[in-house]
């Protein structure tokens, strides 16, 4: 009589991760796709201050857009999938990004920075949906102590999109045949028609919808507020600063490369950007191997530790040894968005859907320092400017080492 139950629920157990395989790779997908977008923004930084003539400051109002459409849209998002479910949510945010990229269109016609702020603030509308429900649906498609190895596994295809995005704008923005304001369109109408054909096939395909509230422990289906959970509001804090720097990193890579060799051009400068992305992807999937073995939050403080030091040397050396140490800031991120995000939302139960918006939410960090960068860029030098993300750098070495813990 004993034996039955256990066969029977092993049997289901293998059931449920086969149906769960094809649901991962689609939404797995999703990761690709908003790395390609974030992978052209930093680009578009440096084109935008040629072809239209503004300022890094003004520049930086891309970042802005961009993150601070997560920070208003994440929260409306989560209450969204709530009553509405995961599938109707994915399919939101790719409406939504495919509406934003085809209003690239007019906006290069018009030769309107504002309008491009507008276009890009609806694409990232579209993000902010598709953040918020791929992030903590991929956490709960399995087990829950393998949640950190699937979200960085998922998370190592958003890298891949960042390497591409890079390449294309280098041809493209600043390449020999590049076409001012016209490269920009094309770029943005393949995007948008490419998205339209993923929404539909999720449209398509039948997703589970899982309740989280069921694949957890009955220990955790307490009755305790959100905001009590310490590993939940430590990962807010820690997403915010370590977004900021990431962002703010990227924004002005270009700039403080060609000031910093004056052998490195413009598109050169891109393609050492798509190297970095590359070498992001990589630490990406090297740090969701290493994590097999070593603790999510031992190698989120470790990693955070390394990065401090490489942002002085940036900040102090300001040569072709500091645009190398800065390009290996950019392994040592690799793991930091999807690690602070899965102990963030670990064991929150019922709660983990409006977790996952209000942690989406931190983005903003990556719109506010950012221009905060830009400024100190422009009064001083934009070595100077990586003070900023070398102390961020310490907020999410304190998450990995203390405030991950969950009581």
């Amino acid at each position: 009589m004993a034996v039955t139950p256990v066969s029977g629920s092993k049997q289901f157990k293998t059931e449920e991760t086969k149906n769960y395989l094809f649901p991962f790779i689609l939404v797995t997908s999703l990761f690709f796709l908003w790395g390609l977008a974030y992978g052209l923004l930093d680009v578009l930084n440096k084109h935008f201050q040629e072809t239209l003539n503004i300022g890094k400051g003004r520049s930086t109002l891309l970042q802005m857009a961009y993150f601070g459409a997560y920070f208003l849209i994440a929260l409306p998002a989560g209450f969204f999938m709530n009553r509405f479910g995961y599938k109707k949510g994915v399919i939101t945010g790719l409406l939504l990004y495919a509406t934003g990229a085809f209003l690239f269109y007019p906006s290069a016609l018009q030769g309107s920075f504002n309008f491009f702020l507008l276009s890009l603030f609806i694409l990232a509308s579209g993000l902010a949906f598709l953040e918020t429900a791929a992030n903590p649906y991929v956490t709960v498609l399995g087990e829950a102590k393998t949640s950190e190895f699937r979200l960085n596994l998922s998370q190592s295809f958003n890298g891949v999109g960042s390497f591409i995005g890079p390449i294309i704008a280098a041809q493209l923005f600043f390449g020999n045949n590049s076409g001012g304001l016209d490269s920009v369109k094309i770029v943005y109408v393949v995007i948008g028609t490419t998205v339209l054909l993923i929404a539909g096939l999720f449209w398509r395909t039948k997703l589970p919808e899982i309740k989280e509230s069921e694949l957890v422990s009955e220990a955790s289906q307490d009755i305790k507020p959100l905001f009590q959970h310490k590993n939940f509001t430590g990962a807010i804090v820690a997403q915010f600063f370590y977004v900021a720097a990431q962002v703010g990193i990227a924004a002005l890579f270009i700039n403080y490369c060609t000031e910093a060799d004056h052998e490195i051009t413009n598109e050169k400068a891109a393609y050492l950007l798509s190297f970095s992305l590359a070498i992001f992807t990589v630490g990406r999937f090297a740090g969701t191997a290493i994590m097999k073995k070593v603790p999510a939050n031992k190698l989120l403080f470790l990693y955070s530790v390394i990065n401090f030091i490489l942002c002085l040397v940036v900040v102090i050396l300001k040569s072709s040894l500091s645009v190398y140490a800065l390009m290996t800031v950019f392994f040592f991120e690799s793991i930091m968005f999807p690690t602070i995000f899965a102990l963030g939302v670990k064991d929150l139960g019922h709660h983990t859907k409006k977790a996952s918006s209000f942690i989406i939410m931190a983005i903003v960090g990556g719109a506010l320092m950012p221009y905060a960068m830009g400024l100190i860029a422009e009064k001083f030098s934009t070595a100077t400017a990586y003070l900023i993300p070398a102390v961020c750098f310490l907020i999410t070495a304190w998450y990995g080492q203390k405030g991950y813990k969950t009581k």
